[in-house]
């Protein structure tokens, strides 16, 4: 998230409001959140394909050695690679640190771009045996972010490789974006056909409950959808998630004009700060915003700034256009109120 939160401030007896921050934000007249469409998201896709038991492994080497596999081939090419290597009872991390390169190549490729996959697949043994003795679960047992962070230095580990380890290897709850994911969101005009790969993830794991089961089949559905109906040439008609963005209307909470692309959309949150004799009733906030902030400064005029920095009462959080942001912005540089 990229909210800053403010505070009302007094500066020469003028009151004033801090605010910063910008994210992309649903509106509607009764305010669906992001919370609740990805909720109905996961609610829709549960119900049209069931439970996928994602992922086909048996131990947590294989789904890590999978996860380096399935880099820019399909699983069924990775399914012919697994086997190959159990066969050789090769998928342990000690056999697969004394195997050859060109003999563990050799047994991948299928997956294509086999050399380098073979490289990439020793490059994390080797990390596992210079910083975990060849453990797995002592390197599970390292704080999450920490590993996440190790893991991306190692050569051939990206940001999708390294949460799939650690979300279906480790259990650990950190969503996994793909492909799959960007193309869906984007598609159904939930995000920014350009966001990063961190904003995707921020959408889930801020908007949900950070449980990895939750995580884990939300991720696979995605796929699911992806791969069967969300092709680069999709089937609409047969998408269980067919008009799910009509349910939300984005609108300025200034101008009132329509924001139907993410990239227009601007979200501010006001936090304000008052001395608890300042009282504010649930009718109060339901007045217009500009009014009821004029309210609060007129009854607060003389209250004391120590006084006044005391207690949060109140938070407002602003649907804007850029136009509304940007002029926002420029009267809080020149501390004006807005």
């Amino acid at each position: 998230m990229t909210n800053k939160y403010c505070k009302v401030c007094v500066p020469n007896g003028k009151i004033w409001f801090l605010v910063g921050g910008a994210e992309t934000s649903a509106k509607k007249t009764n305010m669906i959140t992001a919370k609740e469409i990805l909720e109905e998201i996961y609610q829709r896709l549960y119900k049209a394909f069931g439970p996928q038991y994602w992922w086909p492994a048996q131990t947590p080497l294989e789904v890590t050695v999978g996860a380096i596999l399935t880099q820019n081939t399909s699983w069924v090419n990775v399914e012919k690679a697994i086997a190959n290597l159990k066969k050789k009872n090769l998928l342990n991390a000690r056999a697969l640190k004394k195997i050859s390169l060109k003999r563990l190549a050799k047994l991948i490729m299928s997956t294509g771009y086999y050399n380098q996959k073979a490289k990439k697949i020793k490059n994390f043994i080797n990390f596992l045996f210079d910083n975990y003795q060849g453990s797995l679960k002592k390197m599970f047992n390292e704080d999450f972010l920490v590993l996440r962070s190790q893991l991306l230095k190692v050569s051939g580990i990206g940001l999708e490789t390294a949460d799939s380890i650690l979300l279906y290897a480790a259990d650990k709850p950190i969503f996994v974006v793909d492909a799959y994911t960007r193309r869906i969101l984007s598609r159904h005009n939930l995000i920014k056909p350009q966001a990063t790969y961190s904003e995707i993830q921020n959408y889930f794991m801020d908007n949900l409950e950070n449980k990895v089961k939750l995580f884990n089949e939300y991720h696979a559905l995605l796929v699911h959808l992806g791969k069967k109906i969300c092709k680069p040439k999709p089937n609409c008609r047969l998408c269980p998630l067919r008009g799910i963005e009509s349910q939300i209307r984005y609108i300025c909470d200034s101008c009132l004009k329509k924001l139907s692309c993410p990239g227009d959309r601007y979200v501010l949150e006001v936090k304000l700060y008052a001395a608890p004799q300042i009282q504010i009733t649930a009718q109060d906030l339901r007045k217009d915003l500009r009014q009821e902030m004029q309210r609060i400064i007129d009854e607060i005029k003389d209250v004391d700034q120590k006084k006044l920095e005391e207690e949060v009462f109140v938070s407002y959080k602003l649907n804007l256009c850029k136009q509304c942001r940007d002029t926002f912005n420029i009267r809080l540089k020149h501390r004006e109120f807005v």
